[in-house]
């Protein structure tokens, strides 16, 4: 990939960045403040910079006169970088010489990984599905050779692929006779895995081994995720002995909804007890598979594939959604002591769950831990690499539910909190889920206290999202703009600032810059509401290490996981006290870890086996009766902490602000 150098004036500021790069986002990733409060859609007119060498591509625009388009002015954020360039910024947006303190050289960071680095986090593992299709041609029976139809395919798997014991679904049987002498006895048979051996679930009319697929599903509380999957096309590059590093691992189709049982509650708890009411576990089965079902049909539009293609499906979804989906009462969940109904459940045939997809399909549920850690968490551990390391790893699944792992290949420990639907954008009163239009990325000038702001899409802002709240607060607290307590100083000389309907409030983009016709502000409802979830988390990890006798500084990864955290700053999430304050390079992003082990299982019988292990072996803290952990959620009601030597670097920080080039890596948090 081609880059190049972007040099900001006067401050000397520069990053590589790839070719095409827009400039806003250049500007943000190397910490330069330019004012954009528009989201990135060319409507404010703000974000005005003057090239100084190199070419860009950006065309005119109104909010540019001819002479100052003539001069070298442009919009940052409708440039596009194609050469090494400097670039003026001028002086309503400077702030002094410095950059903003919480970004350091995103180049180097290890947490932002490439699709590649993320599929050889597993290693060793051979492309070999646990549903996969096999051709035969066999000979018609005679007089002489009046075998049955079904013996006879089952010798001929045994002869010409070395498949013995084999057992048969009915619903194979039912059609095979036909089937075979539809097909002048040449079939394409489909074959499944089992404990007990290989079972045939399918035989379909001619050679059709080429077109084999999996569908796998993140089953979110929030969110819904699907992907379709070519089961024949996990090509291997670069492999001895035909082992896979994952490299090619990519999804014909993606697709996402909001889970529809948001209408019967946003958390499980709520959702729990709407089970309870007559006929209230029926609607829940029901509205997920619905919205499962819309997903199944984006995904088969979009790929072109047919729906008696599909061979395999997998779920991975905490133990409160996996039991509504699979219709099981989750009463006993949330009543101590807090026991599933079953922590490994059989393959399911889709149909009798109202899945739309081939009758022969059966789902496969991955196994779950514990009441509030499920099969979504377990395929995390697994997709991430954990399960097979040295090293002392912290997984942490943000959403929702925050559930967090401790260990390595050797042992694991978890937890579940309650981190609340803040990062999904419920209780923010303009919060959103993270899609176009979600401000992502927020940043202040701590002169002016003008908003920099980049938008999902770079649209017009729409409301912010759970990367956005972060960022949004952690410029707020470092501008001192409000408090450690997360109060806001009401003598900050901005019209920004204001006590509106809900109380004080910052006002992120004037209603003109949106799409709403209404200001976007941020107000101290939300940020104790931001600040709740950061405390639930934090304590949470604390609570797990002090149990094994360990801190913080003795984790020699940190794994986060979570579709919110996508857009994830990990800097600004140390600055509020989200995340523990030890070396960025600590820090690995997997993006959706469910997904991801949910992939790997669909290519690898080998893993569908260390699913089970990685269950077996994970020992569950319960939290909701644990003494210490209401101390400790109460202690990080605070930014970044009450304990300020857990955070010695942000506190530095706070306490000198000013500093030219100051930075948590001046700090010595980013090495």
């Amino acid at each position: 990939m081609v880059t190049h150098k972007v040099t900001f004036h006067p401050s000397e500021r520069s990053i590589r960045v790839d070719q095409g790069e827009n400039l806003l986002q250049a500007a943000m990733e190397a910490g330069i403040h330019i004012n954009a409060s528009c989201g990135g859609s060319a409507t404010c007119g703000k974000c005005k910079v003057r090239l100084l060498s190199g070419k860009v591509d950006s065309p005119p625009h109104q909010k540019l006169s001819e002479e100052e388009y003539r001069s070298g002015y442009r919009l940052a954020c409708l440039t596009s970088v194609t050469d090494d360039i400097g670039v003026d910024v001028p002086l309503e947006s400077q702030v002094d010489r410095s950059v903003l303190a919480l970004k350091g050289d995103r180049g180097s960071a290890r947490y932002l990984l490439s699709p590649k680095d993320i599929f050889q986090l597993v290693r060793g593992w051979d492309v070999d599905p646990t549903v996969f299709k096999r051709y035969l041609e066999l000979d018609p029976p005679t007089l002489q050779d009046n075998k049955s139809d079904l013996t006879r395919l089952i010798n001929g798997l045994a002869k010409r692929h070395g498949i013995e014991g084999v057992s048969a679904d009915f619903r194979a049987i039912m059609k095979l006779s036909r089937v075979l002498r539809d097909s002048d006895w040449k079939v394409t048979v489909t074959l499944v895995l089992t404990k007990r051996g290989y079972k045939l679930i399918n035989v379909e009319p001619g050679d059709n081994t080429r077109q084999n697929y999996s569908i796998v599903i993140d089953l979110g509380t929030t969110t819904v995720f699907g992907q379709l999957l070519d089961l024949n096309q996990c090509t291997v590059v670069g492999c001895p002995d035909g082992q896979c590093d994952g490299t090619t691992l990519f999804a014909l189709a993606e697709a996402s909804d909001y889970n529809a049982q948001i209408s019967y509650g946003e958390d499980v708890i709520t959702r729990i007890v709407y089970s309870q009411k007559p006929g209230g576990l029926k609607k829940l089965q029901e509205v997920v598979v619905g919205t499962i079902n819309g997903i199944i049909e984006e995904l088969l539009t979009m790929s072109g594939v047919d729906r008696s293609l599909i061979s395999h499906f997998v779920v991975a979804g905490n133990t409160t959604m996996t039991q509504l989906f699979l219709g099981l009462d989750p009463k006993y969940i949330r009543e101590t002591p807090y026991v599933p109904t079953a922590h490994f459940v059989p393959p399911v045939r889709a149909v009798h769950l109202g899945i739309n997809i081939g009758d022969h399909v059966h789902v496969y549920i991955f196994p779950m831990v514990a009441s509030y850690v499920g099969g979504d968490i377990v395929a995390g551990i697994l997709g991430s690499g954990i399960f097979q390391r040295e090293a002392l790893t912290l997984y942490m699944d943000i959403g929702t539910n925050g559930e967090i792992v401790l260990g390595n290949k050797d042992w694991l420990a978890s937890v579940s909190c309650s981190a609340g639907p803040a990062f999904e954008g419920a209780g923010i009163k303009f919060g959103m889920r993270a899609t176009r239009g979600a401000i992502e990325e927020v940043g202040i000038n701590p002169h002016t206290y003008e908003p920099m702001i980049l938008t999902i899409g770079r649209a017009k802002p729409l409301g912010i999202c759970g990367s956005g709240l972060i960022d949004a607060v952690s410029a707020l607290l470092e501008t001192k703009m409000i408090d450690q307590n997360g109060k806001f100083h009401r003598d900050i000389p901005t019209e920004r600032l204001r006590n509106g309907a809900d109380g004080y409030e910052y006002v992120l983009a004037w209603k003109e810059e949106t799409r709403l016709q209404e200001d976007i502000a941020i107000n101290e409802i939300d940020i104790e509401n931001l600040m709740r979830t950061k405390a639930a988390i934090y304590a949470g990890c604390k609570v797990l290490l002090d149990s094994v006798g360990l801190g913080f500084k003795d984790l020699e990864q940190v794994i986060i996981a979570g579709g919110f955290g996508r857009h994830l700053d990990v800097e600004k999430a140390i600055f509020i006290g989200l995340l523990p304050e030890i070396d960025i390079n600590n820090f690995i992003f997997v993006g959706n870890g469910s997904l991801l082990g949910a992939r790997l299982l669909s290519f690898s019988k080998d893993l569908l086996k260390e699913t089970e292990r990685i269950s077996l072996m994970m020992t569950n803290l319960e939290l909701s009766n644990h003494n210490g952990f209401m101390n400790e959620f109460i202690g990080a009601m605070f930014f970044p902490h009450t304990d300020a030597t857990a955070f010695p670097g942000v506190m530095k920080r706070l306490q000198q602000p000013g500093r030219e080039e100051s930075s948590l890596k001046s700090a010595g948090v980013v090495s």
